[in-house]
């Protein structure tokens, strides 16, 4: 069943920015309330840095084998990379996680040797920049550099001539730049809980299928047209108010706008692959301009002004594969009152959820 869209899918796995603040691995970024996200337009821009915490001594990896191919070294209050002697793994070592430690420096001399790294995971340090330090891993696939202090998208990733996904969720981001140097290669771009005020710079992305950009302040849809393979595209949490630009995007399955500031739905005319539309926490007043959608699969209008059920049947009746609709939170939920699942039922019979519950057929 899917997650109630008034707070997005909880998981990313391909589904969108995950509730709830801090995400996993593969997990996407939180959408707030209105209350965390006015806090987070007034954060200063300066955090206080946690005091460093000293490492464990010895060697924590003596007893690990030098044909180690993956190593997790999570919440090991790690400060230095010195006392681990990764150098010994060099010949095999394809995974390395260190979220979770209070790494600020990456030496080159270390990096230079892990060769063979397809997978770096530095989620919730607390590095400012990498330097030189990746230069050498040409054979990297995945990078994670969410919740860390970086101010810019760093120098360099074109040295990684492999890489397919980059994670920078929640830093101080307040320009996207520098990845015009991974246009080939790059399919997942996640720049979500940062200061983004504009989409820019991704032309050289052409390959990109992924673009998640939530928890911004992002006022306006534009350059996106030389995004053509893009799939998925998540913007919750920003300032839009109409949606606009997606015309060469004729390839996008998933579509997240929901809280922001869109009040109509229109110029989705191209978009006929959507199987998700979220507009969930918005201020649109009539459901239209979908009706050619013939792949929507799950439409997310919860939390609107939508004050009639009358477009239903019109609108969405003739949608052979839609499954699933959240209007909650619209006036008409309170008009209806305990019509409002029935008549939702009648018009749309082959539905198998209608909100956050199954219908009787699924």
């Amino acid at each position: 069943m899917s997650e109630a869209p008034s707070t997005v899918p909880a998981e990313v796995n391909g589904k969108g920015p995950a509730d709830g603040g801090v995400v996993e691995k593969t997990a996407r970024l939180a959408l707030p309330t209105p209350q965390e996200h006015a806090a987070a337009d007034t954060e200063s821009e300066e955090e206080e840095e946690e005091a460093d915490v000293e490492g464990e001594a010895g060697d924590p990896l003596e007893d690990y084998p030098d044909e180690t191919q993956e190593l997790d070294l999570i919440h090991s209050r790690i400060t230095s990379l010195e006392s681990l002697r990764l150098g010994r793994f060099a010949d095999y070592l394809e995974r390395l996680c260190l979220r979770q430690n209070y790494i600020s420096y990456l030496d080159p001399a270390v990096f230079n040797l892990l060769t063979r790294l397809e997978e770096l995971d530095l989620y919730d340090n607390k590095i400012k920049t990498l330097g030189d330090a990746l230069n050498a891993l040409s054979n990297l696939i995945t990078l994670d550099l969410s919740f860390n202090l970086l101010k810019a998208v760093p120098d360099g990733l074109g040295h990684l001539h492999s890489l397919k996904t980059v994670y920078f969720v929640q830093n101080k981001i307040h320009k996207i730049s520098g990845l015009q140097g991974v246009g080939a290669t790059l399919r997942s771009l996640e720049l979500g809980g940062n200061k983004l005020r504009r989409i820019e710079a991704l032309d050289e992305l052409v390959n990109l299928e992924e673009l998640w950009l939530g928890k911004n302040k992002i006022t306006k849809l534009e350059n996106l047209g030389n995004l053509k393979r893009l799939k998925i595209l998540a913007l919750q949490s920003n300032r839009i108010t109409k949606i606009e630009g997606l015309d060469e995007l004729e390839n996008l399955e998933e579509l997240y706008f929901s809280h922001n500031g869109i009040e109509r739905l229109e110029n989705l005319d191209h978009n006929l692959r959507l199987s998700t539309l979220d507009v969930g926490n918005n201020f649109v007043g009539a459901l239209e301009n979908v009706s050619h959608l013939k792949s929507l699969t799950e439409l997310w209008m919860n939390n609107n002004k939508i004050d009639t059920l009358q477009a239903l049947e019109p609108e969405l009746g003739s949608l052979p594969e839609l499954e699933t609709i959240y209007l909650e939170g619209n006036p008409c939920q309170q008009t209806e009152g305990a019509n409002y699942r029935r008549k939702i039922m009648l018009a749309l019979p082959k539905l198998k959820q209608i909100d956050a519950t199954y219908t009787k057929q699924a």
